[in-house]
């Protein structure tokens, strides 16, 4: 059977998974809907209970990255003030980022499963 040209592309072939720390948390933080860079460092935090703490200089690269990869895109954020920081910009997943996401999870899901099997964690750690 011959493959379609207009297919969407394997996420997981896309990228190299596993992803690293920060491009997987912050791929789960805006899962929860938009954000911009600061909500995002705090949404990592509360997501990890503070054992990931992702400082800008690694926030902002992975974001700058995560755009080129296409796996976030940036939005246009409503403001009704004029006093809002024009700077600030807010980022949401893509389709593509959310698949990638699911890989990413579907992936680690395994490994949870074997070390479950192989007595590393019980049931509800």
């Amino acid at each position: 059977m011959k493959k379609s040209t207009e297919e969407t592309p394997d996420p997981g072939s896309m990228l190299p998974l596993p992803l690293t720390a920060a491009v997987f948390h912050i791929l789960l933080a805006l899962a929860g809907g938009e954000c911009h860079g600061y909500g995002i460092m705090q949404e990592v935090d509360r997501l990890t209970r503070g054992q990931l703490h992702l400082g800008p200089g690694t926030l902002y690269r992975s974001i700058q990255r995560m755009l080129v990869d296409g796996l976030i895109e940036e939005t246009k954020e409503a403001s009704d003030s004029d006093s809002e920081d024009e700077r600030r910009r807010t980022y949401r997943l893509t389709d593509f980022g959310r698949e990638v996401a699911r890989a990413e999870s579907l992936r680690l899901e395994v490994l949870v499963a074997t070390a479950r099997e192989r007595k590393l964690l019980r049931r509800g750690e």
